[in-house]
């Protein structure tokens, strides 16, 4: 382990956002280290490009009659926001109080040094063959992934995926992840005046674009806080002992704020509908003049059920918009981004050999199966690509790891037992074999 982490120190160190305002050869050194250390261990690698970010992939031939695991990360990152909500330098990784601090410390550079953990457990001759796939592209869509699974499928071919780029339950707890949602982003433009005028000269009669824009959004929900669109998809998760108390630790609601939606928690996180505004363009409050404004716009993501087709969300979400555009506005909805929801088949010999290499990992403590409310688009697309392999989403974060957002950190005990688990995976898929 402690060489394990010395090399995730070394890859966080890399700002490989792969956002295109980034130095994208930031991405490119990141995917020549992963291919390294592949290499160290005996791997057959490659780095390949289909129109995006490189993405590396490494093999290990199956010993006769053993089957073949896929193990995929991705080594591209999140940018890392205003360097000052951090504690510590975001590309600097320091360990505080158990935890390794740093941009892509747990999502997902952890998740690729756990499969080199597992592979360096076998010494590199691990029980079955091993193809490692570490994508460069994830966190800005993996829109050439289509084109990798379709061009380098035949070499990404396996018995068993393990996916490793989502969570546990708990510290102390794993988990299995079994569903998760899709997501629709789209872009709601609204105009009102060809041009904007003096607020007192025409206020009163002629409405300003911020105020429809605001109005509109407002439409998305009902009073209580839940999705207002009719005919989207929902379900009801498994009852996990999950409470009001909990979420409120978790997300950090603040004291006084009320909780929305039905009330069912793990339900309304994991298999329903949620919308939110993640961005406005209208004039700033330090530099707005005393107008009316001629035009304002949202991004507005919305996940949907894990089983909701997409395009179909995003027309029930236009038909919405449009219905309740209020007093004539001109409305423009433009899909941004899009991605399929998963739901696994939970049972089978390989979930069941996984769920036992977590309790050896977690000494006796017995994993759950979870949702997971964010959207992992590329899990549907290789469910699709390879519909005979058993696919296990598992992952190195736990409830404080904050991915995405500053001081993300990775559990250095749990980061242990993840390594220990797919190394005892992969030994008990081989003895499957034998």
């Amino acid at each position: 382990m402690p060489g394990v982490r010395a090399d995730l120190e070394a890859l966080t160190a890399i700002p490989s956002v792969s956002l295109d305002s980034f130095d994208q050869t930031q991405v490119d050194l990141s995917a020549e280290a992963v291919a390294e250390l592949l290499r160290a261990e005996g791997l057959s690698v490659e780095i390949v490009r289909e129109g995006g970010r490189p993405a590396v992939i490494g093999h290990l031939p199956a010993p006769d009659g053993a089957p073949t695991v896929l193990l995929y990360a991705h080594h591209d990152v999140q940018p890392p926001g205003d360097e000052k909500d951090w504690d510590s330098p975001p590309f600097e990784p320091v360990e505080r109080g158990g935890r390794l601090y740093g941009r892509g410390a747990a999502d997902d550079k952890a998740g690729v040094m756990a499969h080199i953990a597992a592979i360096r457990a076998h010494d590199g001759r691990p029980p079955v063959g091993v193809t490692v796939f570490v994508e460069g592209e994830e966190e800005v869509g993996s829109d050439s992934l289509a084109t990798i699974l379709e061009r380098h499928g035949d070499r990404l071919r396996a018995d068993a995926i393990v996916l490793a780029d989502s969570t546990n339950w708990d510290i102390g707890t794993p988990a299995l992840t079994t569903t998760l949602r899709g997501m629709i982003r789209v872009v709601v433009s609204v105009r009102t005046l060809d041009h904007s005028v003096h607020s007192g000269m025409y206020g009163g009669p002629v409405p300003d674009a911020i105020t429809a824009l605001v109005r509109l959004l407002a439409s998305l929900h009902d009073d209580k806080g839940t999705v207002a669109v009719k005919g989207l998809r929902g379900g009801n998760a498994s009852d996990l002992g999950y409470d009001e108390a909990r979420l409120r630790l978790e997300s950090g609601l603040l004291d006084g704020v009320q909780v929305i939606g039905s009330g069912d928690l793990l339900s309304d996180l994991w298999t329903r509908p949620a919308i939110t505004t993640i961005g406005i363009d209208a004039p700033s409050v330090d530099t707005a003049s005393n107008t009316l404004a001629a035009s304002a716009r949202a991004k507005v993501s919305m996940r949907i059920a894990p089983d909701e087709d997409p395009r179909e969300a995003y027309r029930l979400l236009q038909e919405h918009l449009r219905e309740h555009t209020p007093w004539g506005a001109q409305l423009e909805v433009t899909l941004d981004d899009e991605g399929a929801g998963f739901s696994a088949d939970a049972s089978g010999p390989v979930q069941d050999q996984a769920r036992a290499a977590f309790r050896d990992a977690w000494d006796g403590t017995e994993p759950v199966d979870i949702g997971v409310g964010g959207s992992i688009p590329f899990v549907a697309a290789f469910a699709e690509r390879f519909p005979e392999a058993a696919i296990l989403v598992t992952g190195v974060e736990d409830p404080d790891t904050r991915a995405h957002g500053a001081n993300e950190s990775l559990h250095l005990g749990e980061f242990e037992r993840v390594c220990r688990a797919e190394a005892f995976l992969l030994d008990r898929l081989g003895r499957m074999g034998s």
